[in-house]
């Protein structure tokens, strides 16, 4: 789960703004447990993308 669209408790902000420190605690928390979590949806989809064009290219290749 992306923690831009997290929403705080303890302020009622989004958590990828970090307002107050239960947000910014969370925001820090979450980048330690997975680096991809910090990344946008879109950017995701983007690199999946070029992976399978460069699975299909190299298997064009070898064909």
């Amino acid at each position: 789960m992306t923690y831009d669209r997290l929403v705080c408790a303890n302020c009622a902000a989004p958590v990828s703004e970090g307002r107050c420190p239960v947000c910014r605690a969370n925001r820090e928390r979450l980048q330690q447990e997975n680096p991809l979590a910090a990344l946008n949806p879109m950017t995701l989809i983007a690199l999946l993308a070029v992976l399978i064009a460069a699975v299909a290219l190299l298997a064009h290749q070898t064909a």
